[in-house]
Formats: C-alpha cells, structure tokens, sequence
C-alpha cells in the first residue's frame, strides 16, 4: 500500500504547478494560482492530475513516472485523436490544450475537460446496481460508443497520419505471432506447450482473412473498464484511454468487445460489472453493432478469432517477463491464465460462431 500511495503523489514530483500556470498564461486559460490538485486513479499508468484555476476545473493526463520510449509519441497522438473528435457524436474527454514539446513539463501533456462519470468494473452506483433493465442500457451504450467512433472519416479529421493502411489485413497475424515468438528471449518462459493451439489459430485466420476491409478509426482497447458511465443513467459519459488508437478497420473494436466481455463458458472473467445480470449476451451485442454498421456477421467472425489471440499475445508478454523474474510471478501467471481463456475462446469462435 505505499508504494500505491507513492505513486498516487508522483505528481508533486513530476508536475511543477508554477511552470504550468506560466504555460497555461501563453494559452490564455485563467490566472492566479493551481489550486486543489489531485491524482485520479493511481499505481504505474498514466498521471491524471485533477485541479481549479479561476474557477474552472481542468484534468491534465501525461505519462507515468518511468515513461516508455514511445510515451511522448503516445501522448501527442491521444491529444490529436481527443482534438478531432470534437463536435462528433462519439462520448469522449473534452481536448482543451496540449503541449507536444517535452521540455516544458518533462513529457509531452495535455489538457482536458473532466468527466462526470464512473467506471462500471470498479462498482456500479445504486441506479444501476438496483435496475437489470439500466444495465441491459449500459451494455446496449458501450455498442453504441463503438458504433459511433466506426462513423468517424479519419481524413475528414484530420487523422491520414494515424497508422498505416497499406497491408493492414496482412500484418495482423504476423505481427502478433511475432510477439508471441520473440517472447522466447525471455529465459523460463513456457513457451507454446501451454497455449492452446496457436498453429490452428493462425492458420485459420489466414485462411479466412477479409478480402477487403473499411478504414476507420480505432480506439484500438475498447472495453467496459475504458467508459465512463453517466451517474444518472445508463448513457455513456466517455470512452478514455485512447493511447492504442489508430487507423483500420473499426471492427476490431467490436472484436475486442467480445473478446472481454462476459462468457458463459468462461468461469473467472478478468473484466466485468458486478452485478451482471441485465447485460446483454455476447450476440446480442455482436448484432447491436452489426444492424447499426451493416456490416455482416461473415466479417464480425474474423474479428471475434482475431482479437482475443491478439489480445493474449500481449498478456502473455506478463507471464514470459515473470518466468524471467522481471515481474511478480502471481501477476504473470494470472496473465498467462487468462491468456489461454482468450486463445480458448478464439478457437470457440471459429468452430461456432456468434451469430
């Protein structure tokens, strides 16, 4: 617990108040002293500090205390994508300001309206813990949200210099069987004895790979811990976390939803709302967003096998780094547990389908 309480106090050390009222002098956003500052949330992810200035209520986001390599870059890129979304239909953190440059505060930032709002993982308030019908409306929102964000042009918005199209089909399966691969530098790591049916996964979604595919915009992590929920009903408040976006086919996004909501045929969820009951199934959502798009199922299939493998992909990076004594081992190995869910499920999908 101190390490968290450390952490959740990163900010005194980060973020100098005075420079930051100096800069935000240049951006003509109020005077007079910070007041009232706060982290929301806390641990090794991203600072969002919360404070007043002349009256108005600002939330800066920046990196973490020990940012990555590509942190400033990933910065940069969520103020462009919150930028664009402004007027759109599609819930977000309203853009304020931003500062690209790293030497003003040490790492690139930005600026952003708050959120009203709650995150449904961490507990639901009484509307919608008491009503199954609101959160049969949570379920039918969050569909929504993505629905929303595939309507976005990404050249209409200014975002042609967000990921590259050209091959994006193509690189999927690679891409992702290569982070699987290039876990093996990683002395102990289990390797692919114990996931199930790798060769079979990748086979199939080469094989049945989309001839053609929409471009759009991605939020590229799309689940029910990253929205925002309104407090006063089932609406959402925000989509947040926006540090994956890109440009590709906005169906991943769906295929990511599926891939981390609630299975009947998976005992231990890893992301979910207690209570459950109310929200809708697993094809339920699929065909939400599918008569809202008209796309066809025949395309929803390919992404329901895709992301849960890329999704495990990832994770399972946890469980190599924790055989190498890198990272906790009972971390890496709940990871590696819902890993194997997750390719477990890809392969569910491909012998039945959701719709």
């Amino acid at each position: 617990m101190a390490a968290l309480a450390h952490d959740r106090e990163a900010w005194a050390e980060l973020i100098d108040l005075d420079t930051l009222a100096r800069w935000m002098d240049g951006k003509s956003l109020g005077d007079g002293p910070i007041e009232h500052a706060e982290t929301l949330g806390g641990g090794t992810q991203n600072i969002l500090l919360r404070f007043d200035r002349a009256g108005r209520t600002y939330v800066l986001r920046r990196p973490p205390r020990r940012p990555r390599p590509e942190s400033d870059e990933v910065m940069r890129r969520e103020m462009k994508v919150l930028a664009a979304l402004a007027g759109s239909d599609v819930p977000h953190p309203g853009f304020i300001a931003g500062e690209p440059d790293p030497a003003v505060l040490g790492t690139a930032f930005y600026l952003m309206e708050p959120v009203e709002g709650f995150n449904a993982t961490q507990g639901l308030p009484e509307l919608h813990a008491n009503s199954a019908d609101v959160r049969r409306q949570m379920g039918e929102a969050i569909v929504d949200g993505a629905v929303a964000l595939s309507r976005i042009d990404p050249h209409e918005a200014g975002l042609d210099d967000l990921g590259k199209l050209d091959g994006w089909l193509e690189r999927q399966v690679p891409r992702w069987r290569a982070q699987l691969d290039g876990y093996a530098k990683f002395e102990g790591w289990t390797g692919y004895t114990e996931l199930p049916q790798v060769e079979a996964i990748c086979a199939w979604l080469e094989a049945n790979r989309p001839a053609t595919m929409q471009p759009g915009l991605i939020h590229g992590d799309y689940h029910l811990a990253n929205v925002m929920y309104r407090p006063d009903s089932p609406a959402l408040a925000a989509i947040v976390d926006w540090e994956l976006a890109s440009r590709g086919d906005p169906m991943l996004d769906l295929g990511w939803l599926t891939a981390t909501w609630r299975d009947p045929d998976e005992p231990n969820p890893r992301v979910s709302v207690t209570p459950w009951d109310g929200f809708p199934s697993l094809a339920e959502i699929a065909d939400r967003y599918l008569t809202a798009t008209g796309r066809t199922a025949a395309e929803a299939r390919w992404y329901t096998v895709l992301a849960p493998f890329k999704l495990g992909a990832i994770l399972e990076g946890s469980h190599a780094r924790a055989c190498a004594g890198l990272t906790p081992k009972p971390i890496g190995d709940a990871l590696h547990a819902h890993t194997i869910s997750l390719f477990d499920r890809a392969l569910r999908r491909i012998d039945k389908p959701l719709l």
